[in-house]
């Protein structure tokens, strides 16, 4: 009997549901490395996956692994060299001791990073600059302004193909040009963003009623922290010029930041071990365990049914179609991370040769849609993470109260908007 249960899917599916819930429930405290890599580990060792195909199916995550080691490498040169504590400084000034004034400033420059150097760098990058500007701010309460790191990560996540890696996971090899993605994804992008906001400002309204220091000493920019933010920047050109000529974002990413390194540490009293030391590795096997744990699932068939079911859905009604999609992608990316959600949907939608607003429901459901809880998303994880490294916490509990007000009337106008284009 228990023979023919591992020979079944249903031995595939139990662990594959295991690992996921390890990672988002993290037991006995332990990374979320731990699980994905785990479950990886024992589909191969029970036979349920091959070691060439768990192999094949690492090497697929390349270039998201390229993607997040240049984005971390930036982030940890920018904060060693004082970047972030100068940033910090400019922000709080300019707030003139609003609180709701520099609220609104953290959203939009959470939005410009999202936009041009994707909702990952919002979550490593910008989460420990605003955790200094408040600090400078001398807010008592810092979790407002650190919320909008997370939520406008994912919200701000469709504006441009390279703003989230999940799009070039939807889209594969058939990803629109730059001047078609624009006016498609424009409106949607724009009401996600309106929607999240105002509602995330409603619902921390009292919290914003504290004071902040307008006393603020702004201290002077080193050599290479001014090559840190000139690695940044140009860091966000080339992922747009990457974007444009259809070119696979990881290495470029890696490329860049690689090469700010070289700018900063020769001027930098900082080594390359110091830089290492600090950067959160444990996202790879947590990412290339996932697209293991996808690849075993997709040998089942299972995305091939899933395919037949999504074709019935748009024989029948495609408009019904994008809206069932896009809702329960939405609500299914906080059950099992939009990482595997995506990579499972992309492979849906390209078998299921769907229309165009269809696959747009499906992007705005697996980027929008882990707004909903800590766990829908890695640029959310790396957020919880980025959190602990500035000795802050959010319960699942917490985030999942502000989320269930946050991310459904974003979704429903996102979705909509995409209708009305």
């Amino acid at each position: 009997m228990i023979a023919s249960l591992l020979v079944s899917p249903y031995a595939t599916w139990i662990i594959a549901g295991l690992a996921t819930a390890g990672v988002i429930i993290r037991p006995f405290s332990w990374p979320e490395f731990v699980w994905a890599a785990s479950g990886a580990v024992l589909l191969v060792l029970l036979g349920l996956i091959s070691p060439a195909d768990a192999l094949a199916g690492v090497a697929e995550g390349t270039d998201v692994y390229l993607f997040l080691i240049g984005m971390m490498l930036l982030s940890e040169l920018a904060q060693q060299e004082g970047l972030f504590a100068w940033l910090a400084a400019r922000a709080a000034l300019l707030a003139k001791g609003s609180a709701t004034r520099l609220y609104t400033l953290v959203f939009t420059v959470g939005t410009v990073v999202t936009t041009f150097l994707s909702n990952d760098a919002t979550a490593v990058v910008l989460t420990p600059a605003v955790a200094a500007v408040v600090k400078a701010a001398d807010a008592e309460n810092p979790l407002p302004y650190l919320f909008i790191c997370a939520f406008i990560a994912n919200a701000a996540s469709f504006v441009l193909p390279i703003s989230n890696p999940a799009n070039l996971v939807i889209y594969g090899s058939h990803m629109p040009p730059l001047l078609h993605w624009l006016p498609q994804y424009a409106l949607p992008s724009l009401l996600s963003i309106l929607s999240t906001y105002f509602v995330l400002r409603l619902t921390q309204r009292r919290a914003l009623k504290q004071e902040i220091s307008a006393d603020i000493e702004v201290p002077q920019l080193s050599a290479s922290g001014k090559m840190a933010a000139f690695g940044i920047v140009g860091t966000a050109i080339v992922l747009l010029v990457s974007s444009a000529f259809d070119i696979q974002l990881g290495l470029p990413t890696l490329l860049a930041g690689l090469a700010t390194a070289v700018l900063v540490l020769t001027r930098s009293e900082s080594s390359v071990i110091d830089v290492a030391k600090k950067i959160s590795w444990g996202v790879l096997p947590l990412v290339a365990g996932l697209f293991v744990l996808v690849k075993a699932l997709e040998i089942t068939g299972v995305t091939k049914e899933l395919a037949n079911l999504l074709h019935g859905l748009v024989q029948a009604s495609a408009t019904e179609a994008a809206w069932v999609a896009g809702i329960v992608l939405a609500v299914g990316c906080n059950l099992v991370n939009n990482l595997p959600a995506g990579l499972v949907a992309g492979r849906v939608v390209q078998l299921a040769h769907v229309p165009e607003h269809v696959r747009s429901a499906v992007l705005i459901g697996v980027d929008l849609g882990p707004n909903l809880s800590v766990t829908g998303s890695l640029a959310t994880i790396l957020w919880l993470t980025a959190l602990r490294r500035e000795g802050q916490s959010v319960s699942a509990w917490q985030f999942l109260k502000l989320g269930m007000l946050v991310m459904p009337p974003a979704l429903v106008l996102a979705i909509a908007g995409a209708f009305a284009l």
